[in-house]
């Protein structure tokens, strides 16, 4: 780089518009964008707070070229960090990511690069940064600075709060990161707060853009279940041009989308039940222009850098107001005019607030977690995913138990492992023994001899391994991840493995598990007091732009004069409407009766029978294939509670 490094280290005297030209083409740096870079080339940790398409990655990528060292982002979309990195490449610049897509030769390739220093860039998932031997590589590599996107996940009041992300403010500071810059687009006044304490970001460097889109015009369109259908596919044909319809159920966006492929409309479905390929043709097409409507639930959207949609539908209501803004902002990011329109019903509620009942362990299920988890000796490791099925508890809320546990001080995670790895030599073993020192030869014969040999690979196990050579794990680890770099074995890893230190000091575990209970209750609270802000936002009388904005924080002097309200002044809250539901009827008690009888181990709680007659998967039952069960989901349009309280009178 042609800059002076001095005048970089104290952040004054770089001409950020020489940099932009030369690596980026542009002419102008946009509002916000500068101030953030500022911050960060003085060597203190900044927030961005950016809507989306606010311009967020270059606040990183630019000061990236001007530091001395490799610049780590951490970004939770795989799909995301391919296409940043491509871009990157195509401009000149040294950047790479990490992932599970890579083939070993791709991931030597980059570690050399991190090693050499010529590395700018590096993208990698959060849960990286618990992967074995990965934090060790990275003490040996100068880090500049480390963004964090979608920062608004690490807290735990958030509307999307993922555990990996709590510890990323732990590594920067055990490895010594002052420059962090945590990016989101999603994050109300209490979540930015979150951040700011846990990266140590001052006040002065919390950089918050206008959220206020003028191009978006809100409507919201009261409807029950049976006449949306109608509804959408009306004003796709009447506006035209590409849109996104919103579902919350995969079964929902298949429907919509042969409903309206029926219908003359070029539409595609989009979830996470499509196998990988699909969705990747789908997401391909839509951004071709051959497919005009792409009718998805969440999994579609975050990273598609779409200019020209027109419309974003909410055919069922939203989780959270968060959620609504982000998919709503990738509506016209090229500046024109575009509706985001929500169909609303309140019949979705039922689904949405199952979901959250169902997510909430009892504390039988969350005692049994605890438990595995602190009573396994000093160093121990644990399959998440075998923990689960044993005690019916999702992996993400297990994650969220291991997170709490690492802040009451009851455990630390040390990294993660593989309980196998399958070895092939590229050579002979003669090959690999020469030139070595005898005792070199004499450890990697005797660890070889610790695999079960097959026809092609050696499967070695770590932990039999080492106890089998009176060594470390770490040792046996280490040693096949040098002769993968070396080019002499090929290595394949499986059965992912956490590894954790039991804490230092004394905990009391009742004052645990009971905080560990209310922070669950309080966890539940809030994601229905979350749908209830979304049926807030749908009824509001007022300007809806305004209340938006307000959410977020942010005053808006006068009403937009676009939106639904706007356009249609109203003294009353708007009326959504829903439909009368039958309650239980007596076939369908003899229906759970039945499948009491069948004495599922899967169903063996009031909860786990619950959530299998509403249409909630879990670990175990999932296992036993119930799924396919006839009886499961056939009490899906009644409340959880409703149907809890059946089914607690029927096993008692």
């Amino acid at each position: 780089m042609d800059f002076d490094e001095g005048k970089v280290a104290e952040g004054g005297g770089v001409d950020l518009l020489k940099v932009l030209r030369k690596w980026f083409g542009m002419k102008a740096l946009r509002g916000g964008q500068e101030a953030v870079m500022r911050a960060l080339l003085a060597g203190r940790p900044a927030l961005a707070l950016f809507p989306t398409g606010g311009g967020k990655s270059l606040c990183y990528q630019l000061p990236a070229l001007l530091m001395e060292g490799v610049t780590l982002v951490i970004s939770p979309l795989i799909a995301l960090m391919k296409d940043q990195v491509e871009v990157l490449r195509a401009r000149g610049i040294a950047a790479a990511r990490l992932d599970s897509s890579l083939t070993s030769e791709e991931v030597a390739e980059v570690y050399a690069g991190m090693a050499s220093g010529r590395l700018k860039l590096l993208y990698v998932a959060p849960e990286r940064l618990l992967k074995e031997t990965f934090v060790e590589r990275l003490k040996g590599v100068h880090i500049a600075m480390m963004a964090v996107d979608e920062a608004h996940c690490i807290s735990e009041w958030g509307h999307s709060f993922r555990p990996e992300y709590l510890r990323l403010a732990h590594v920067a500071r055990e490895m010594g990161i002052k420059r962090v810059l945590a990016l989101t687009a999603t994050a109300t006044v209490p979540v930015a707060e979150d951040i700011r304490r846990a990266f140590g970001i001052g006040e002065e460097d919390v950089v918050r853009m206008s959220f206020l889109r003028a191009n978006l015009s809100y409507r919201v369109t009261p409807c029950v279940a049976g006449k949306r259908l109608g509804i959408l596919t009306e004003r796709l044909k009447k506006r035209g041009g590409p849109a996104v319809v919103y579902v919350t159920l995969q079964q929902t966006a298949e429907m919509v989308a042969t409903h309206l492929q029926r219908q003359g409309i070029k539409a595609r479905a989009y979830h996470a039940g499509l196998p990988a390929e699909h969705r990747a043709e789908a997401q391909e097409a839509f951004m071709a222009g051959t497919v005009e409507v792409m009718v998805a639930t969440i999994a579609f959207g975050m990273g598609i850098d779409k200019a020209d949609i027109r419309a974003v539908y909410h055919y069922n209501l939203p989780k959270t107001v968060e959620n609504y803004q982000q998919e709503t902002g990738r509506a016209g990011r090229d500046g024109k005019a575009a509706v985001c329109e929500l169909l609303a019903c309140r019949d979705d509620l039922v689904v949405l607030e199952n979901f959250v009942y169902g997510d909430t362990p009892t504390e039988g299920a969350l005692r049994k977690v605890v438990d595995h988890l602190t009573r396994r000796g000093s160093l121990f490791e644990v399959s998440v995913y075998d923990l689960s099925i044993a005690t019916d508890v999702r992996q993400a809320v297990i994650e969220t138990i291991i997170t709490y546990l690492e802040l009451e001080g009851c455990l630390k995670p040390v990294g993660m492992g593989y309980a196998r790895y399958e070895v092939r030599l590229i050579g002979t073993m003669e090959r690999l023994l020469a030139g070595r020192s005898a005792e070199k030869r004499a450890f990697l014969q005797a660890l070889m001899a610790t695999g079960k040999e097959g026809r092609r690979w050696v499967v070695i196990e770590p932990e039999s391994a080492a106890a089998a050579l009176e060594v470390e794990r770490d040792e046996v680890v280490r040693t096949l991840h040098v002769l993968e770099e070396a080019g002499e074995v090929e290595l394949k890893a499986s059965g992912v493995r956490q590894r954790f230190r039991a804490g230092a000091g004394k905990v009391e575990m009742a004052g645990v598990m009971r905080r560990m209970v209310e922070r669950f209750a309080a966890r539940e609270a809030a994601d229905l007091k979350r749908l209830g802000q979304v049926v807030e936002l749908a009824g509001h009388p007022g300007c809806l732009t305004r209340w938006l904005l307000g959410y977020f924080g942010e005053a808006m002097e006068a009403d937009c004069g676009k939106c639904e309200s706007c356009r249609k002044p109203r003294e009353e809250e708007r009326a959504i409407p829903g439909t009368a539901v039958a309650g239980i009827s007596m076939e369908e008690v003899a229906t759970i009766r039945d499948v009491i009888r069948e004495g599922h181990a899967a169903l063996g709680s009031a909860r786990a029978l619950t959530r299998f007659l509403c249409g909630l998967t879990s670990p175990a039952a999932g296992r036993a294939r119930l799924g396919r069960h006839e009886a499961f989901g056939c009490l899906e349009r009644l409340p959880f509670r409703e149907v809890l309280e059946q089914v607690e009178v029927m096993v008692s």
